[in-house]
């Protein structure tokens, strides 16, 4: 049995960790083997031994790690496991390839604003990048991808709760599943 890849994208500070665990949650209440994965955790996992190279947040060395996000995410679910990863990984490349490559993968996408995640800025990237202390960040001086095809677009609604878009994506997964 071929499990699922539930791939759930957006810029920083969008809420991707905070909507994956909740659906992780909500998914091993039912039962399911189910496995979380976070781009942050996953970069230190990833990191070169030998050199700093996956320290750059570059295009080219962003892709490079979002295609290993896809290869593993492609194993687990060779295993029957789901896995709900939760990464910015805005990339055509990565999309195309995990459409063509994972059987049973859904893509959602977290849309807000620009001005929102300013606000947010759990990490202080935005003000960061403003004040000239960083660079490289998605969205601002790297150019997004944002997933045509996406399988649920989440537009940002300020009087929508985590556990309320956890619920919708579930019965969407549950809706897709029936179709297949």
């Amino acid at each position: 049995m071929i499990g699922q890849v539930i791939w759930i994208t957006g810029l920083s500070g969008a809420g991707k960790t905070t909507l994956a665990t909740e659906l992780v949650s909500y998914l091993r209440v039912k039962k399911q083997v189910v496995i979380q994965l976070d781009g942050d955790e996953l970069r230190d996992v990833f990191k070169s031994t030998k050199n700093n190279s996956h320290e750059s947040h570059e295009r080219e060395v962003r892709l490079s790690l979002a295609m290993q996000y896809a290869l593993l995410c492609q194993m687990l679910s060779k295993q029957g496991i789901t896995v709900v990863i939760a990464t910015i990984s805005l990339f055509k490349e990565v999309h195309i390839w995990n459409r063509a490559n994972i059987p049973n993968y859904f893509e959602v996408f977290l849309k807000v604003p620009l001005d929102e995640l300013r606000r947010r800025d759990p990490k202080d990237i935005y003000r960061r990048f403003d004040d000239g202390q960083l660079n490289n960040v998605v969205g601002l001086d790297i150019a997004v991808d944002a997933p045509e095809n996406a399988d649920l677009v989440v537009e940002f609604n300020k009087h929508q709760t985590v556990s309320m878009i956890a619920e919708k994506l579930f019965f969407k997964l549950q809706e897709k599943r029936s179709e297949n």
